[in-house]
């Protein structure tokens, strides 16, 4: 065989980057790679679900109770968001059989919530449990095309690197739009500026959320404008999106008639119907808001969360597996220092918290403000109870 080509393949050494030489032959990098990828054998991420039957798959109520092990409250939001996991790896199953004769569309979801009330977590953790890519990306970086900023395309370009860039793996992914509200049109008014990261994104959302093939931009969008295009079919992709769509509340009293003008009760007693409005939001509110009805109606399911309650928050403290005490509380012993929360120390970092009005996303914050000074003289104390006196010195 001659030194200059593969003894494997044939390929030439100028044809390949890396020829290695062994005793009596060689091999490129090619054929190094087909050779690992055999021995490898499938792994957790590439299951295809063709291959296990229906009866192997976590049925909807198995995976909420993985959502409750990290994410507290949300029952409504977690009961629909496992239902349409569920559902997308049925299609996916389905979409392998070629004797189908009903073709399954899918359902994507819009999360409505306010800030820190876990719809990013519940995105995340629910990615911890799936045998298929999925990927996070913001909706506050999309522009138009041509302008500064990233084309909608490029949310197929995450989601492509995650599937490391397997095309047929990543046309079974999930995908998770975070801050979906803020591409609301900005106003029914016509102005003298282009509202460049509103309308003109939500109509470039709408090929990829109804099923289309779309040419994919591996590295990125304009900045690569030499690059080779990937074709990525967006037919079995699921679009979960999430967004605080902050003043929705206000557009919902208005379409139940519940804004009182002076002194009414129905206007003192509004904070106590705050769930009860929310309850009541569809795709009309959404629409007064600022989306536009075609992308609307990819979203056939629309969720709200909750608003987090003093009671809901000291749980998210405490209770879920990586809680923000369990993760302090093994920050110290690593130090070999005994951190302890007493209950009325919790509901005064809760109370901190809620008077800032960041929801639970906002305890950690607080928690590393009160626990500053100990964390800087760690080595100064062995066992540390924390008080509400204690906490009360450390947030003044």
């Amino acid at each position: 065989m001659s030194p200059n080509q593969c003894s494997f393949c044939g390929r030439k050494k100028e044809e390949v980057e890396i020829l290695v030489s062994g005793n009596n032959g060689y091999i490129c990098n090619h054929c190094i790679e087909q050779a690992y990828n055999m021995l490898a054998g499938p792994t957790k991420n590439n299951i295809n679900p063709s291959d296990y039957n229906i009866e192997n798959l976590k049925k909807p109520r198995e995976i909420k109770e993985f959502l409750d092990q990290y994410v507290i409250g949300q029952e409504q939001a977690k009961k629909q968001l496992s239902i349409a996991v569920y559902n997308h790896y049925k299609r996916l199953m389905h979409v392998e059989n070629t004797d189908r004769e009903v073709e399954l569309e899918k359902s994507n979801i819009l999360m409505v919530g306010e800030t820190g009330t876990g719809k990013t977590l519940l995105a995340k953790t629910i990615a911890k449990e799936l045998n298929v890519p999925f990927c996070i990306v913001d909706a506050t970086i999309l522009t138009e095309a041509g302008y500064v900023g990233e084309d909608v395309e490029s949310i197929l370009s995450r989601l492509l690197m995650v599937a490391d860039y397997d095309v047929e793996r990543a046309e079974r992914g999930i995908v998770f739009i975070d801050e979906i509200d803020k591409i609301a049109r900005k106003s029914d008014n016509p102005s003298i500026t282009r509202d460049v990261s509103g309308e003109g994104v939500q109509q470039g959302l709408l090929k990829l959320l109804e099923g289309s093939i779309v040419n994919v931009p591996p590295q990125g969008g304009r900045k690569h404008p030499d690059q080779k295009y990937i074709q990525v079919n967006t037919q079995n992709i699921l679009f979960i999106a999430g967004g605080a769509f902050d003043g929705i509340k206000e557009i919902i009293e208005r379409r139940l008639n519940k804004q009182a003008i002076g002194f009414s009760s129905e206007k003192i007693n509004k904070t106590d119907e705050e769930e009860y409005i929310l309850e009541k939001i569809n795709a009309i509110d959404l629409r007064s808001f600022g989306l536009i009805p075609e992308l609307l109606g990819r979203f056939p399911i629309i969720t709200y969360l909750d608003k987090l309650t003093k009671e809901a928050m000291i749980r998210i403290m405490k209770e879920p597996k990586n809680s923000i005490v369990n993760q302090f509380t093994q920050l110290f012993k690593m130090d070999n220092v005994k951190l302890e929360f007493t209950d009325h120390a919790v509901e005064a970092i809760v109370e901190a918290t809620m008077e800032k009005g960041l929801g639970a996303r906002g305890l950690r914050g607080t928690t590393e403000k009160v626990l500053e000074d100990y964390m800087y003289d760690i080595d100064q104390h062995s066992e540390i109870v924390l008080t509400r006196e204690k906490i009360a010195n450390q947030l003044q």
